[in-house]
């Protein structure tokens, strides 16, 4: 069976990504493209200006943009993919729920409302369950689920993977790609020759998403995990990948080939844009690095860098594709998980 779907915020750089993703598809059709009042009315082509290293795909290039409210979609698409700003999708998403859409956002706001479920499918899909009571307590027909910021991504998989050993302390820091920030996110002025050391709102995000995301669901709520979550982040003059250098503490003695191999081993879900594994273990010292594997699985691998033994834990360095897994691929996945679990 083929869903039509929708995309709102479909113009701008995440949402060309779902635009890419979503063409070729096998279970989703694009049925409707959403932005702003200004590109309302115009040709995809037109309207997108599109920066993606890949053709427009023909079958959408000459799709009218409409406005993104629910009376400008048809009510036979059932499933809608956002990428718009936080401030106008905290207002739009809400909208299309309550009007009987199920939202797959990729946007930050409400990620960490009680009753909205925050998903990476290989870590915590049983936290779907929020959904029965979102709409019991919103009243909503439709739902509204989230994936998490792209840095959080990159770590949240192999944190998982520790956790069975005691996950105590989290430091991380980021080194995070300039189209992170959007297309005209950081000017080459600030960014050429340089490392801008703060990008606001990023360790917020980070410190506190991971707990929900490695939370546990009792059926009601979600439980944040205990683990104590300290962030630093860096832009860095690199076009796509994060990198990250994560040092973990833990309660339970893990060596570091032990660990390589619960890197190796796991975890994974069967849907059809999840890789085999959602980790891949690098041997050697050097990698991961951006350039050379920030393309792994098609951009929805996370790599992660040979553990090292620390007084108190591990250290090790993990990459992710920051506008794939980390942002439009993250959606799809979420789109597929509802689907899947027959919530669309």
């Amino acid at each position: 069976m083929t869903v039509r779907v929708g995309i709102l915020g479909a113009t701008g750089a995440v949402g060309q990504r779902l635009v890419q993703l979503l063409a070729p598809h096998p279970e989703f059709e694009i049925a409707t493209l959403a932005a702003s009042e200004a590109s309302a009315g115009k040709s995809y082509r037109e309207a997108a200006k599109w920066r993606i290293d890949a053709p427009i795909p023909d079958d959408v290039a000459e799709t009218t943009v409409v406005e993104g409210t629910p009376e400008e979609f048809p009510e036979d698409v059932p499933l809608v993919f956002s990428s718009m700003p936080s401030g106008i999708a905290e207002r739009v998403e809400p909208a299309f729920a309550e009007a009987g859409y199920v939202v797959s956002s990729n946007s930050s706001n409400a990620r960490l409302d009680d009753d909205v479920p925050l998903v990476v499918p290989e870590v915590n899909a049983d936290h779907l369950g929020l959904l029965e009571v979102q709409r019991d307590d919103r009243g909503w027909d439709g739902a509204l689920v989230k994936n998490p910021n792209c840095s959080t991504i990159a770590m949240v998989g192999p944190l998982a993977a520790l956790s069975p050993y005691g996950l105590e302390r989290v430091r991380v820091a980021t080194l995070q790609a300039v189209s992170g920030a959007g297309y005209s996110g950081v000017t080459s002025m600030e960014i050429l020759d340089n490392v801008l050391p703060h990008i606001g709102g990023e360790e917020e995000k980070m410190e506190t998403e991971t707990k929900k995301l490695l939370g546990v669901f009792d059926g009601a709520e979600v439980q944040h995990h205990r683990v104590d979550v300290s962030a630093s982040c860096n832009r860095v003059p690199t076009i796509d990948g994060h990198l990250e250098n994560v040092w973990a503490d833990l309660s339970d003695p893990l060596a570091p080939d032990e660990a390589r191999e619960v890197f190796a081993e796991g975890p994974s879900i069967d849907l059809p844009s999840a890789p085999d594994r959602l980790l891949q273990a690098h041997e050697d010292e050097d990698r991961p690095q951006p350039r050379l594997d920030r393309t792994a699985g098609d951009g929805m691998v996370i790599p992660v860098g040979p553990p090292q033994e620390t007084t108190e834990g591990l250290q090790f360095d993990c990459l992710v594709h920051n506008t794939l897994r980390g942002a439009a691929g993250a959606s799809v996945l979420n789109g597929e998980l509802l689907v899947d679990r027959d919530l669309v």
